[in-house]
C-alpha cells in the first residue's frame, strides 16, 4: 500500500516516462541497428515485462497495452493496429505473475525475459497469421524468433537495471541483498519512514 502522495503520483507518471522513452529508443535507434538476421531487440517488451516483474502484473497489463498501442501507432507502423497491444498486454499480465518470486531468484529477471520474448514473439506470429500478415509465415518465423529471443536475452541486462534504477529513485524502501526490487517490499509492508 502506498504511503505518501509522491508515490501515488509518481508511481505511474515514472511508468509512463520508462514506456515513452523505451519506444523513443526502439525507434530511434534500435530499429536502426544491422545486426545479424535482419532482426533487432525489442526493448519496448523488455521494459514491459521489466516494469511488471517489478511492480506486478496489473501494472504489467496496463503498461504493456499502452506500450503496445504507442507503437501501433508510431511510424513506421506498417501493421493493423491493436497487434502490439495485444501481445505486450499478455506479456505484461504474464511476466507480473512472477513478480511476487522475485526475491527468491537472481536468475528469475532473464528467464522471465526469455520466456517473455518467446511468447512474445510467438504471440505476434500468430496474431500475424490470423490477420493473414504475409511476414507471418511459418518459415520466417522459425527463423527469427530464436535471433529475437537472443537478442532480447543478451538486452534484458540493461534494460532491468535501468527500469530498476529509474523505478527505485521513487520509492523508499530498506535495503536487502542481492537484487533489490521496488514494489516488492512496499506490499508487504516494509517500507522505511
Amino acid at each position: 500500500m502506498l504511503n505518501s502522495v509522491e508515490e501515488v503520483r509518481g508511481g505511474p507518471f515514472r511508468s509512463f516516462l520508462i514506456i515513452i522513452v523505451a519506444i523513443l529508443f526502439q525507434v530511434a535507434v534500435a530499429n536502426r541497428l544491422p545486426l545479424p538476421g535482419s532482426v533487432t531487440p525489442d526493448f519496448v517488451m523488455l521494459t514491459v515485462v521489466a516494469l511488471a516483474l517489478f511492480k506486478g502484473e496489473t501494472v504489467g497489463m496496463v503498461s504493456g497495452f499502452l506500450a503496445g498501442l504507442a507503437t501501433d501507432l508510431v511510424p513506421p507502423a506498417d501493421h493493423t493496429i491493436g497487434m502490439y497491444a495485444l501481445v505486450y498486454c499478455l506479456v505484461g499480465y504474464l511476466a507480473g505473475l512472477a513478480s511476487p518470486e522475485m526475491d527468491r531468484s537472481q536468475i528469475l529477471p532473464f528467464m522471465a525475459v526469455a520466456v517473455g520474448a518467446l511468447v512474445g514473439n510467438l504471440a505476434y506470429a500468430l496474431v500475424g497469421m490470423m490477420l493473414g500478415d504475409p511476414r507471418a509465415d511459418w518459415s520466417i518465423v522459425s527463423r527469427m524468433v530464436p535471433l529475437a529471443v537472443l537478442y532480447n536475452v543478451l538486452a534484458s541486462p540493461f534494460v532491468v537495471w535501468a527500469v530498476l534504477r529509474v523505478s527505485r529513485s521513487s520509492e523508499r524502501l530498506e535495503p536487502r541483498g542481492g537484487l533489490s526490487v521496488p514494489g516488492y517490499a512496499a506490499r508487504l509492508g516494509r517500507q522505511q519512514r
